[in-house]
């Protein structure tokens, strides 16, 4: 029998405007008694805002015994979006019990994070929680100027770079020509699905990676220049029923959506 996910009803305690596209909201209250971290550092919740029934996942960038902060996107649109962009002090809000997905290789000798801005607050707290003295290398795409957002810790080495100009992103470029340091580490990558797809077939194929020496996050989804020509779920169940691994699957993913 599946359990259902549990669920905390909180109220935000205060809200803060980061930059343009970015906002800072602080939730907790009595509703949030109960809730545990997994402690895994790109940890999410799933968000339920007043006036919707679904949820669009978050990642917390920080967890306190009163409060968890969940740093916003905002944009054109979307269904947090329009309420977040309002002053939503004192609101109630669901969020879901967090899931997290970042695993450092033992003896990893170094760390590279990419990400645009929706994957910033988990690069964030994964660079404040690494191993003391490891190396770790970032790139962040976004047109916000957030220069003091990244903890300033030993080994930490940061790259701002600016959206395109056309098209949604370019970190699937930026990755392909990234100088990649010696020895077994670990890449964690977070952003656009169709920038993620690319850069995984990259990992996988062109550089060579097992799958447990890297972690690519397909957070949203581009409306407009992309579309779903092909259903993951059949390829999904097909592929677990033949035993293959999820990049065995993707790989079929990606083929019969090149076909």
């Amino acid at each position: 029998m599946t359990r259902r996910a549990q669920q905390y009803d909180v109220q935000v305690l205060r809200r803060e405007r980061l930059g343009e596209h970015l906002v800072r909201l602080h939730l907790g209250g009595p509703g949030l008694a109960g809730f545990t971290s997994t402690g895994v550092p790109d940890e999410w919740v799933g968000l339920v805002v007043p006036g919707q029934f679904q949820h669009r996942y978050y990642t917390l960038r920080s967890v306190g015994p009163d409060a968890l902060v969940v740093d916003v996107v905002v944009h054109a649109e979307g269904l947090v979006t329009q309420w977040a962009e309002r002053d939503c002090t004192g609101e109630t809000v669901t969020i879901t019990e967090p899931k997290g997905s970042f695993a450092l290789p033992d003896g990893a000798a170094w760390l590279l994070l990419v990400a645009d801005l929706t994957g910033l607050p988990a690069i964030a707290r994964i660079a404040e929680s690494r191993p003391a003295g490891l190396p770790c290398r970032v790139w962040v795409e976004s047109a916000d100027d957030l220069g003091d957002y990244l903890p300033a810790t030993d080994g930490l080495e940061v790259t701002w770079v600016r959206p395109p100009a056309t098209g949604t992103s370019g970190l699937a470029d930026l990755v392909a020509d990234v100088d990649w340091p010696a020895g077994d580490g670990y890449f964690w990558m977070a952003g656009e699905s169709a920038q993620m797809r690319a850069i995984r077939k990259h990992l996988r194929h062109d550089r060579g990676l097992g799958a447990s020496a890297y972690d690519v996050m397909g957070y949203w989804r581009d409306q407009v220049r992309q579309r779903r020509t092909v259903d993951p779920g059949p390829i999904y169940a097909a592929g677990k029923a033949a035993g293959k691994s999820d990049e065995e699957i993707w790989d079929d993913y990606d083929k019969a959506r090149e076909a």
